[in-house]
């Protein structure tokens, strides 16, 4: 059997080699308790995030796009409000703004980071107080790919205009900017445990990082149809969205690996660029960051053809993202940077990503990319 016929794009499975007897008994444990909603497992989930992201307070929810709305209900985010957004990233970050009421206004991005585009966002923010229909109220910055977005310029923006920054780190649990971790940034953050996420649990599941414990305090009862200390005394208009106790007893457990699977992801990523960099386009890291390689992302003209001959070779790949959102159906309606957003529209017909995670062994590497350099005529 070809050993390279089974490359996965992204391995669930992996860690299970050396954590699965003590995942199974930590879900064993909750069967026995059968506290399965708010079981002891979540609150100690929540105090080991913390740990890793500087003591901030953490309110896990069922997923990362709960894990926006909450962020932005708390926020009292209303009609009129303009939100400003990436145009390239997932649905979910601009989703949660129209759920919540506000506006989502597109902003193109960097080309070397994919990440927002404070060049574009000071101009989108200038635009809309010029217009005068809508009011700048906040910027969700996403790490897309696994890198933090530019956080120092960012606050130096939503200072001079007086808007707040929710960091959409989704992708970026564990990653650093300045050796401060991603989770840490703007007035609060978000993130996803999605299973093909870097930390994936084995549904969905979400979580949120805030300074104020006034505003966790409103998140959490947000989070749980709006209780006040009573279950029965409702306070507020609320949703449900809390995080199974099954799916907190697989994150501890995968957290143990966390660390290492970090490290391993950024050698393989290294490996990546040293031997593709001279055929493709490969990822740039700014200066003092750290990625977590999300998604490990080249950029090629013949995309196409590229794609369909990694195919051919039992190699996974795909597209993030096909589409920028102000081009979707969904999303056409909403005001869009004043100059347009013409390199968020240029990445989604150049952009790659190829099998990225802890357990790509250095034989499916070599096999990538030797069936790369041979489609671009060359050999290492």
């Amino acid at each position: 059997m070809d050993p390279h016929k089974h490359i996965p794009f992204v391995d669930v499975q992996g860690h299970r080699k050396q954590i699965g007897k003590a995942i199974d008994e930590a879900v064993s444990r909750v069967l026995a308790h059968g506290r399965y909603v708010m079981g002891p497992e979540v609150e100690e989930l929540e105090n080991a995030l913390s740990m890793r992201t500087d003591g901030r307070h953490v309110i896990s929810c069922a997923n990362g796009t709960d894990a926006l709305h909450l962020c932005l209900r708390a926020f009292e985010i209303k009609p009129g409000d303009a939100i400003f957004v990436p145009a390239f990233t997932f649905a979910a970050t601009a989703e949660a703004i129209c759920l919540a009421g506000g506006t989502p206004v597109f902003v193109d991005i960097e080309s070397e980071t994919y990440n927002i585009s404070c060049e574009s966002l000071q101009d989108s923010i200038e635009m809309v107080l010029k217009d005068g229909l809508l009011k700048p109220t906040g910027i969700i910055a996403v790490d897309l790919f696994g890198h933090p977005a530019a956080y120092p310029s960012l606050e130096i923006l939503s200072n001079r205009f007086n808007l707040w920054v929710l960091e959409d780190a989704a992708q970026a649990l564990g990653a650093r900017l300045q050796d401060r971790p991603c989770g840490t940034f703007g007035r609060a953050a978000t993130t996803s445990f999605f299973p093909a996420k870097p930390l994936g649990a084995y549904g969905d599941g979400g979580a949120i990082f805030v300074d104020d414990k006034v505003l966790a305090d409103k998140i959490r009862s947000l989070r749980s149809h709006g209780q006040g200390g009573d279950k029965y005394k409702n306070i507020r208009i609320g949703m449900n969205s809390r995080l199974d106790t099954l799916q907190a007893a697989v994150l501890l457990q995968k957290l143990k690996l966390f660390d290492d699977e970090l490290d391993i992801r950024n050698k393989i990523a290294q490996r990546y660029s040293s031997l593709l960099k001279d055929v493709v386009n490969t990822p740039t890291i700014a200066p003092e960051v750290t990625s977590i390689w999300a998604q490990y992302t080249i950029e090629t003209p013949k995309r196409k053809q590229l794609t369909d001959t990694l195919k051919k070779a039992g190699i996974p790949t795909a597209i993030y993202y096909p589409y920028i959102l102000p081009n979707l159906p969904a999303y056409q309606i909403f005001p869009v940077a004043p100059r347009g957003t013409p390199v968020a529209e240029a990445a989604t017909s150049k952009v790659l990503s190829l099998p990225m995670h802890a357990y790509l062994s250095k034989t499916s590497q070599d096999h990538i990319v030797s069936e790369i350099r041979k489609f671009f005529g060359t050999t290492i």
